[in-house]
């Protein structure tokens, strides 16, 4: 019996690996991004554009610029936001729960102008339950869902820059109806 046991865990190993490619499962590995040189216009203070970076730099074959004019396309941070909203009250008018929000709204273009991802918005939200007493631990909580949210952007963000086309997309405006007046 001790003979059988101890093939079956030397084979053990193998069998899970082929179970799990068998299910699709895959490591990250490097992303393909569709352009070769990338300037990210997001101030060098913030710190969503710094994991960005770090994430680009580290996951794709994708160099980053230092100007526009050096950059094949350009990403472009419009607006990002964090809010709370109260979601609940107890009967002494005590907050039970509210939700953080987080909004970021970007683009990626060419020198052009031309859009390889046209403006995009991502929008997160996270609920929170609070009772007074806790009020500390509640604040660490809170700054810790907006960074958990700040690492779902950014992955998001190079999930959408990797499904962006090879070339900008060409908007060509209305031809005008000469019979139309």
């Amino acid at each position: 019996m001790h003979k059988l046991a101890g093939k079956f865990t030397r084979f053990l190993p193998i069998v899970m690996l082929g179970l799990l490619t068998a299910c699709g499962f895959q490591l990250r590995g490097q992303a393909a991004l569709p352009f070769e040189t990338l300037y990210v216009a997001i101030p060098a203070v913030s710190p969503m554009g710094i994991e960005l970076k770090r994430n680009i730099i580290a996951g794709t074959h994708t160099k980053l610029v230092n100007t526009p004019a050096e950059a094949q396309a350009i990403l472009e941070l419009i607006s990002e936001e964090q809010g709370k909203t109260i979601l609940s009250f107890d009967t002494s008018g005590q907050v039970l729960e509210y939700q953080l929000h987080y909004r970021l709204k970007f683009r990626v273009r060419d020198a052009r102008g031309r859009d390889y991802i046209p403006q995009s918005e991502i929008q997160l939200t996270r609920d929170v339950s609070y009772t007074g007493s806790q009020v500390l631990a509640k604040e660490s909580e809170e700054q810790l869902l907006y960074r958990d949210m700040q690492s779902d952007v950014v992955q998001q963000i190079l999930r959408r820059l990797a499904a962006a086309p090879a070339e900008p997309i060409a908007f060509e405006p209305e031809p005008k109806d000469a019979t139309a007046r």
